[in-house]
Parts: structure tokens; C-alpha cells; sequence
């Protein structure tokens, strides 16, 4: 391999090029970083560069594991590696692995210290700069200060047109954003419904200041059930209750109501049972055939009910385990939702050749997020919008 390979001050420059501005990320970088500057000192060229250790980001983010050498680390992980002790398959297995520090680093230290230490802020007053070196593809995004720190975090199906926004409108909030950002880092994530998740725990977890105005609940009323006096099973749509868990939440009441509409529609229900009619006799429906009668007791009550359950059991997750396969960064790669005994417990990545029905490499791809009303919201709206979304129970 190296018979033939060019000289080291043959590629010199272009490696000064290629590190331009730029952070080295390598597994035990001191040992590459070393090697770096001795070359470049042969040929009396101060070369220096900050550096990231995956070795270190990996003893942080994922302790306790028996090894963190790449090649045991990369199985324990399930990332796959080709031509091992090679520079490209082990370059290429670094990438993977920095991949998945960086979606595990929730308190974003990784890419607050990063950005902190470039200064790029210095060299960012044009705005047309930032945006230019923005992909137009899902994602999270972080907007940085001059000192690094994030002062507001979005999410987007397309990062570049986002950011072009928030340069371009001249709201109050916008106006702040130009006035203070430096620079704009972002993480891939091809699923919006990982978008979504991210953003909504990172937004709580770091409290951006121009994200203080999105604290109010984003969704105001839920699903509900009750049995009537004669054992029939309603339905409603109502105003969030503070201590009932309802079955699933919507973004606004007229939501609520197309939803309804639909499941009238599909299960045959009856509406004044669930909610959208009023009065003494049969609904509308009736009428029309597309009720069974059970607003007049003609339908046996246990026919009804199990209709009405199996709309509960499909738009609730209580009590399920099972996990959400969705788009992933890259055409070879699918992301996954866990969620174990109705509780989301958070995403991960995986190769389209890695099996995850097994629970314990299922556990390690995973990267923990809290569980709380607002990702309930999120996945089960992001469910039924998304009929496509591959569920499997576990």
C-alpha cells in the first residue's frame, strides 16, 4: 500500500487546506495529532489545530463498556467496519461512532466547546456565509452567540431554508437572532419525528433565550372515555384534564374534531356517543345507515364497545412495547423509537444490516430521552399523520 504512496510534503499542503478552520476529530487523537505535527515540523510549518477524542467523548457518553478500542467499541455498538486497520474503513467507523457521541451528548457540551474554540464567530457578520455552508435537509439546529452559547434551537425539514428565514424576517424575534448569531451548527437526523424529539427535550434541557416564548404547552386538548349508564362506551374530545391521562392529545379543538370525524367514519361509531351530536333521538347517522343504532340501544352493546376499543387501541401506546422504524441520515441507515410499557424511552440510529430485535443491542443504540406529555403529543400525532411509519411490537 505504501510502495507506491506520495510523500508526505506532496500532500502537505492540501492537508493544511482540507483542516482549515476546522476541528479534528480522530479515536485517541493525540496519537494522530502527534504524528501531524512532527511531519509538519520536518518541514518547518508550525501546523496547529484543535482536536476531538472519540477515545475520551466515548469514556463520557458510554461508560462502563469492556473496551474502548475502535474495533471492540464499533461491535459493541453494532457499528459496521470494513477493511479494519485500514485508514478508510477505520476513518469511515470513527465518522459512525462520532455520529452517535453526538446524538448521546444531550447537554450539547460537544458542539458548545467546539464552536467556543473555532472563533468562527469572528468571521461570521456576513449572514449569506453561515447559510451557504448549511445542508437543505432534517434536522436540528442550534443558533450560537459569539461565545458559543446556544440561544435558540429549531427543528426543520429543510435546515438551509430555515435559516434563510430567520435572516430574512424582520419580526422582533428575528431581528434578535441576526443582531447576536455567530455561527449555526446542526445534527442530521432524515426523521422528523426525531426532529421533533430532539428538539422539544434540547429546547427544555438548554432553555435557549429566544426559546422562551415556546414554554406553553403545545397542545390543549385530549381524548376521553367514559361508560354511560347503559354500558355503552363514549368517546370525547375536551380540554386537557390535569390529573386524567387522556388516550391522545391534539394540537387544537378543530383538530380534535376532524380526528373524531374520521373514526366515526372508519369504525362506524355513533356520533352522538362521541360527542359531536346532541339530543333525545337517533344521530344523524342512523339515518343514513352508517350507524348501527347504538344511540338507540339496537346494537348490542359488547359489538359496540369492541369497535370503540380498538380505536383506543390504536392511537394509545399504553401498556405497549414496541419501537418506531423511520428515515434515518443516510440511505443506508433507519432511525428507532423505543417505547417500553407505554413510556418512551428514547432514539437511536442503526445500519440497515444490523438486527435489533435483540433487546440488549436494541438498549445500547439507544440514546435515553425523558417521557413526558409533550413527547406523547409528538409521537402520537406524528402517527397518525404518518400512516407509512414502519411499528413493530416487541
Amino acid at each position: 500500500m505504501l510502495r507506491n504512496a506520495p510523500k508526505f510534503y506532496e500532500v502537505a499542503k492540501r492537508i493544511v487546506e482540507i483542516t482549515e478552520d476546522c476541528i479534528l476529530v480522530a479515536h485517541n487523537s493525540d496519537f494522530d495529532y502527534r504524528i501531524l505535527k512532527t511531519e509538519f515540523k520536518r518541514l518547518g510549518f508550525p501546523f496547529k489545530r484543535k482536536t476531538l477524542c472519540t477515545v475520551e467523548l466515548s469514556k463520557q457518553l458510554i461508560p462502563d463498556m469492556e473496551s474502548y478500542s475502535l474495533g471492540k467499541l464499533a461491535r459493541a455498538l453494532g457499528i459496521p467496519v470494513s477493511d479494519r486497520h485500514r485508514a478508510n474503513g477505520d476513518a469511515l467507523a470513527t465518522v459512525k461512532l462520532f455520529k452517535m457521541l453526538l446524538n448521546k451528548d444531550t447537554d450539547k457540551s460537544i458542539i458548545k466547546n467546539a464552536v467556543k474554540v473555532e472563533k468562527k464567530s469572528k468571521i461570521a457578520p456576513n449572514l449569506r456565509d453561515i447559510i451557504d455552508e448549511l445542508p437543505s435537509e432534517t434536522g436540528v439546529y442550534y443558533i450560537h452567540d459569539a461565545d458559543g452559547n446556544i440561544i435558540y434551537i429549531g427543528k426543520s425539514n429543510n435546515i438551509k431554508k430555515r435559516i434563510t428565514q430567520h435572516f430574512t424576517n424582520t419580526n422582533s424575534k428575528s431581528k434578535k437572532i441576526q443582531l447576536q448569531v455567530a455561527s449555526v451548527t446542526y445534527e442530521k437526523t432524515g426523521s422528523e419525528l426525531v426532529a421533533l424529539l430532539k428538539e422539544s427535550e434540547e429546547i427544555k434541557t438548554n432553555k435557549p433565550i429566544h426559546n422562551r416564548a415556546l414554554k406553553r404547552s403545545k397542545f390543549t386538548q385530549g381524548l376521553y372515555s367514559f361508560v354511560d349508564s347503559k354500558g355503552y362506551i363514549n368517546l370525547r374530545v375536551s380540554q386537557i384534564k390535569k390529573d386524567v391521562k387522556p388516550i391522545t392529545t391534539f394540537t387544537n379543538r378543530q383538530s380534535g374534531v376532524s380526528f373524531m370525524t374520521r373514526m366515526i367514519e372508519s369504525y362506524e361509531l355513533c356520533s352522538k356517543l362521541c360527542g359531536l351530536e346532541k339530543g333525545d333521538s337517533s344521530c344523524f347517522n342512523y339515518g343514513i345507515k352508517a350507524c348501527h343504532g347504538a344511540c338507540l340501544e339496537e346494537e348490542h352493546i359488547e359489538t359496540y364497545n369492541k369497535r370503540v376499543l380498538s380505536v383506543i387501541e390504536i392511537n394509545s401506546y399504553d401498556n405497549k412495547d414496541m419501537i418506531l422504524i423511520d428515515r434515518g441520515r443516510d440511505i443506508d441507515e433507519k432511525s428507532v423509537i423505543l417505547i417500553e410499557d407505554g413510556v418512551f424511552k428514547g432514539i437511536g440510529f442503526f445500519d440497515l444490516n444490523h438486527q435489533i430485535n435483540n433487546r440488549e443491542i436494541l438498549s445500547s443504540l439507544i440514546t435515553p430521552m425523558q417521557n413526558n406529555r409533550d413527547t406523547q403529543h409528538i409521537i402520537q400525532s406524528y402517527m397518525r399523520r404518518n400512516k407509512r411509519l414502519k411499528v413493530i411490537q416487541l
